[in-house]
């Protein structure tokens, strides 16, 4: 048995280096809509896709860093990052493509063994982030 029940999660806080480059890529780039946040006593927003809550703080003398801690080499598909699902990973990368909005490609489009499609990208401070898609069940995935 356990101690606590876990429902959700409620919110992912990342410290920005830039909050114009953070809003460009979540909200313009990837479709977030940014939400009011709380009169905190430092700068930051807060952006939301479904019932995902992205929390950004500007790096400031009381915050951590803004970014990684890991260096450019070592960004992959297979270190710290947070994943979100979209309809069609292929066309969310065809979009982000044709886009003047800057990011970082990490991986183009790839299936994972189970048929899934995903694309990584780097935000503005270095942040893993995963776009994904479910397995076309059509094709027998």
């Amino acid at each position: 048995m356990s101690v606590v029940q876990v429902e959700a999660i409620d919110h992912v806080t990342l410290v920005s280096s830039s909050l114009e480059a953070t809003r460009r890529f979540y909200v313009d780039l990837l479709g977030m809509e940014e939400v009011p946040r709380p009169n905190f006593n430092f700068k930051g927003a807060w952006y939301r896709a479904g019932n995902t809550l992205v929390h950004i703080i500007l790096t400031h003398d009381q915050s951590g860093p803004a970014g990684v801690f890991s260096p450019e080499q070592k960004r992959s598909t297979r270190t710290h990052h947070m994943a979100f699902r979209v309809p069609d990973a292929n066309a969310a990368w065809e979009a982000i493509q044709a886009s003047d909005i800057p990011y970082e490609v990490v991986s183009p489009p790839k299936f994972r063994p189970d048929g899934a499609v995903q694309v990584f990208l780097a935000d503005p401070d270095g942040h893993v982030i995963e776009l994904a898609s479910e397995p076309d069940k059509s094709q027998g995935a």
